[in-house]
């Protein structure tokens, strides 16, 4: 594990990604119950109506090929009446590298318990990514790259993200392109501004970046 800035550590550790007991699973949300009685089979659904996704076990059914990485991995501290209390935090990516792909973050005062809570955050954070090919250079037509140029911001980062031509891979920093393949895009230009070293922020502004296609509402005649 390598040390990062001000005493933060940083990791590239692939995780397992821990199934959720389903049998046991009671739902509580109508969601949640429509997709246990198959209902709904595609995450898609919810995603597109803008349903926020309140249990993870929903994930665990609609995605099964989930795939996960910690991004980092660094101590914090809280002062209490007892004292201070050191935790662990985690900040993972999910992903189906097939055009999902979400972030989550998880504290303990272990490490493999903030992965796993970082797990189940990231469930309930899953966004659609839409791919495509934009690039003017390219024109291929498959879905390897971003459509159009897309603009995210969280906190005091801003990652934007163009279209690149077949065969280029990702051009950017070990966050973005971490989330980027994880989403399963593998050809894109990207350019960041403001606080490039708070991992959570690169990539939670990254992920803004993918889901500011789906919040864009078409004008008349126009398709995305």
């Amino acid at each position: 594990m390598a040390k990062g800035r001000r005493g933060k550590s940083s990791t590239n550790k692939k995780e397992d990604v821990i199934q959720l007991d389903l049998a046991s699973w009671v739902p509580r949300t109508s969601i949640g119950k429509r997709v246990k009685a198959g209902e709904i089979s595609s995450i898609d659904q919810i995603l597109e109506d803008g349903t926020l996704i309140l249990e993870p076990q929903i994930v665990d059914i609609l995605l099964p090929e989930l795939e996960a990485e910690t991004l980092s991995i660094s101590p914090t501290q809280r002062s209490t009446d007892s004292g201070r209390k050191m935790q662990f935090r985690a900040v993972l990516v999910l992903g189906d590298r097939k055009g999902h792909v979400g972030i989550g973050v998880g504290k303990c005062e272990e490490v493999k318990p903030a992965i796993e809570y970082a797990m189940r955050d990231a469930r309930k954070n899953i966004v659609k990514v839409t791919m495509g090919c934009g690039s003017w250079e390219c024109k291929c037509g498959t879905p390897h790259s971003v459509p159009q140029r897309l603009v995210g911001k969280y906190g005091a980062t801003i990652i934007t993200l163009k279209p690149a031509p077949k065969g280029l891979g990702i051009a950017a920093n070990s966050v973005v392109r971490k989330v980027l393949a994880m989403a399963g895009l593998k050809d894109v230009w990207s350019s960041a501004l403001g606080s490039t070293s708070n991992v959570y922020n690169t990539s939670m502004a990254t992920v803004k970046a993918l889901d500011s296609i789906n919040r864009k509402k078409p004008q008349p005649g126009e398709t995305i």
